[in-house]
């Protein structure tokens, strides 16, 4: 089917389905941007709000009148402006009147309008009652002064006006959210004061740039006293940009040890973020937390006290852990999508925007004196009638009463025209009393001086921009406050590690031979004596805290790391390790360690080889472990060593052949994975064949001694004795003594 409408006979139009079908959608799209979701560069407003502010004024619902019933408001504006939702215009009508969501509130609600915790509990609108604040009045006070366009209503029956002739940049005081078709906005709130200076700097300086304007605009003003800690370059690129992201953190002060929250970030529940710290807790994941109370009351609106377990807590990390992990702190996106004067949405920075307002404030206010210079000219010129008419009273009655049309008598006798000749003609006879010539004179010079007045206003832009200054300068101090969210520059928060937030306590990790784990609270256990499965038996053991890692070597060379708090109890059995770790076929788990994570090891294979490494170097992230020694064929992984001085500690292997080598730890590389130097001489074919190779390595400090065992026999070698024994690196070593060619373990002693 070609393009375009085709109308048969029938008179019905036909289109393609695929043209019909985005029409229809671009202007649903349209209607939503310009009539529903974006606000109004003037007043700040979207046709929903600007209908329930201007139905409320038309009700006589000012600050000073009678609270009304809700429902009569949403009835009229529904009725004559809005057809749409009863619940959506109420909705949009409470949130005019909560102070914790209006910087400005434009709506004095009585009853129930929800609270801070939950601001969607407001009772029904036939319940609760409404009327117009003090600061509406910047929005409706020069209404029917001839400032706006006024437009038909959605059935022609009535005018509305197409905007508000605020006095004040409404839509910055207040801020807006609003998601359309394609497209949002996310206005911020800022401080009247702050922007009322900024405007006057503007009016006073045109030429200011964006960090001019800054210096009075310190940042957004939200409506609660929560700190903002987005820090000022930032700030300035939000208002560059007119898009970003502003950060709000709460504020808590010490009382006797308890941490007392005082102050949310907007929109935040206090409930939800006792609730999230609550989940923490029961998660066992926030252990240095012992209570948490809310003392929120009239007086303290918002009062979380949390209490730490001990004094010892560092209260500071905590709070900066929470502040990464709850509602605590909160970031807003800023995205300053707004309808112009041009009648288009468009992303504005700040000095766009206040640019834009002024110039719909010197057009509103030109309108403004136009209009009230029409009507003072109208008035001079029906005075100027009433005076001819006052001085030649006895010649106007005669006419009246002699004429059957007097009009146009009066008209041709005295000049007048078709206005003077009626309000004549309708002057009640007690006016035309003695005084009334010195009222008249009176009201006459009034009027010309006002005229005047005006007509010089209108015709200097100089004078314009000061009734402007001076109209904005009367509003700042009649409606301002001070600022609400100091701006504060805070380190960023950081949420803790797993590690940090489980208790630290004494444990001892117990390895069987079967490849079993498990944790014994305590240092002075003995792993020997607990109950094995039948077949099993203790193999080895680490001594470390609870909320550091046991780290597991298997016999393959690899390394893993399991939290030491998620193994199980000693009173049990333990678990096999292979549930939770995925070691390569075949292998078995022989060695544990823990401790101090910055811990030297020497790592070595029985094959004479071995390297320097830490122990946060053989953590791994999986299950899967991390490569850590290399074997050479036929070698085997020897229990790690701890050494304590990298410079003055002394290396010392034996092999199964009786020879014993040392030399300082320092000739060793430090590594993260790998084969390592040799350590002592000892052919590959060998190791390989399993006859010759290292049956023990040690570190032996300045002042500690070495104790070979060999069998039931011992031999206790100090620094001085091991001199004998000292040779280069990757030598096969001297003898032992007689009774000692087989040693099956060495112990250092300090």
């Amino acid at each position: 089917m070609s393009s375009g409408i085709d109308q048969s006979i029938e008179g019905i139009e036909q289109m393609p389905l695929r043209e019909f079908t985005e029409k229809a959608y671009l202007d649903y799209s349209m209607y939503v941007i310009l009539d529903r979701a974006l606000p109004f560069i003037g007043d700040g407003l979207k046709p929903v709000q600007r209908r329930i502010i201007y139905a409320m004024s038309e009700l006589g619902l000012s600050a000073s009148s009678k609270h009304k019933k809700s429902a009569r408001t949403v009835g009229d504006v529904l009725g004559k402006f809005h057809p749409h939702g009863d619940s959506a215009c109420y909705e949009a009508m409470v949130l005019m009147a909560q102070s914790f969501s209006y910087r400005y509130t434009l709506v004095d609600g009585q009853g129930n309008w929800g609270s801070a915790d939950d601001p969607k509990s407001f009772a029904a609108m036939r319940y609760t009652e409404a009327r117009l604040t003090p600061y509406a009045q910047v929005l409706l006070s020069e209404l029917g002064k001839g400032t706006v366009d006024w437009v038909p209503n959605f059935d022609g029956t009535l005018k509305e006006p197409s905007m508000l002739p605020a006095r004040l940049p409404n839509l910055l005081l207040n801020g807006t959210t609003g998601i359309a078709v394609g497209m949002a906005t996310d206005v911020p709130p800022h401080n009247l004061r702050e922007v009322a200076s900024a405007c006057i700097r503007l009016l006073e300086s045109p030429k200011s740039t964006l960090e001019d304007l800054c210096e009075h605009i310190q940042g957004p003003d939200y409506p609660t006293e929560a700190e903002i800690i987005t820090p000022r370059d930032e700030l300035l690129k939000v208002y560059r940009t007119g898009g970003g992201s502003i950060r709000m953190r709460a504020r808590y002060v010490r009382e006797q040890g308890d941490v007392v929250i005082t102050a949310l970030p907007h929109q935040v529940s206090g409930a939800k973020v006792l609730e999230q710290i609550a989940q923490q807790m029961q998660a066992k994941k926030l252990p240095m937390v012992e209570d948490l109370r809310d003392e929120s009351d009239h007086e303290n609106p918002t009062r979380l006290v949390i209490v730490p377990r001990s004094n010892r807590v560092d209260v500071e990390r905590l709070m900066s852990h929470l502040f990464a992990s709850t509602d605590l702190e909160r970031t807003y996106r800023v995205n300053m999508n707004v309808i112009g004067l041009d009648g288009k949405p468009q992303v504005k920075d700040l000095l766009g925007l206040l640019k834009e307002w002024l110039a719909f404030r010197f057009e509103t206010v030109r309108r403004r004196l136009e209009y009230r210079l029409g009507k003072v000219r109208d008035r001079l010129h029906l005075l100027d009638g009433l005076l001819i008419a006052f001085l030649n009273l006895d010649e106007v009655i005669r006419i009246i009463r002699s004429e059957d049309e007097p009009r146009p008598v009066l008209m041709q006798r005295f000049e007048l025209s078709e206005l003077q000749a009626d309000y004549i003609l309708d002057t009640k006879l007690r006016q035309l009393a003695r005084l009334e010539e010195m009222k008249i004179r009176g009201e006459q010079d009034e009027l010309t001086k006002e005229r005047e007045w005006l007509e010089k206003t209108l015709g200097s832009k100089q004078r314009m921009t000061t009734l402007i200054r001076k109209e904005i300068q009367a509003d700042a101090e009649k409606y301002g406050d001070e600022r609400r969210s100091p701006i504060v520059e805070r380190e960023a928060a950081e949420a803790l590690a797993e590690t940090d937030l489980t208790p630290s306590e004494p444990v001892t990790v117990v390895l069987s031979e079967k490849g079993w784990a498990r944790t014994a609270k305590g240092h002075d256990i003995d792993p020997t004596s607990l109950s094995y499965k039948a077949g099993d038996r203790y193999l080895d053991s680490a001594r470390l805290r609870s909320n550091q890692a046991a780290v597991f070597i298997d016999s393959t060379g690899r390394s893993y790391s399991v939290p030491a708090h998620t193994l199980p109890s000693a009173r049990s059995q333990g678990e096999p390790l292979t549930g939770r770790l995925a070691p390569a076929s075949g292998a078995t788990f022989s060695v544990v360690l823990g401790g101090d994570p910055e811990q030297w090891y020497l790592v070595a294979s029985d094959a004479g080889y071995g390297f320097l490494v830490q122990l946060k170097d053989l953590h791994a992230k999986n299950k899967a472990g991390k490569a850590l020694l290399t074997l050479p064929k036929g070698a085997r992984v020897l229990h790690p060593v701890a050494v304590t001085d990298r410079e003055r500690d002394r290396v010392v292997a034996i092999s199964n052949e009786g020879r014993m080598l040392t030399f300082p730890v320092s000739e060793l590389p430090a590594l993260s994975r790998g084969k390592g130097n040799k350590i002592i001489g000892i052919p590959a074919k060998r190791v390989e064949d399993r006859i010759e190779f290292v049956v023990a390595v040690a570190c032996v400090p300045e002042d500690g001694k070495l104790i070979a065992h060999s069998g039931k026999r011992h031999i206790s070698l100090k620094l001085a004795d091991l001199e004998h024994y000292q040779g280069e690196r990757g030598r096969r070593g001297s003898k032992l003594p007689r009774g000692f060619q087989k040693v099956d373990r060495v112990e250092v002693e300090r």
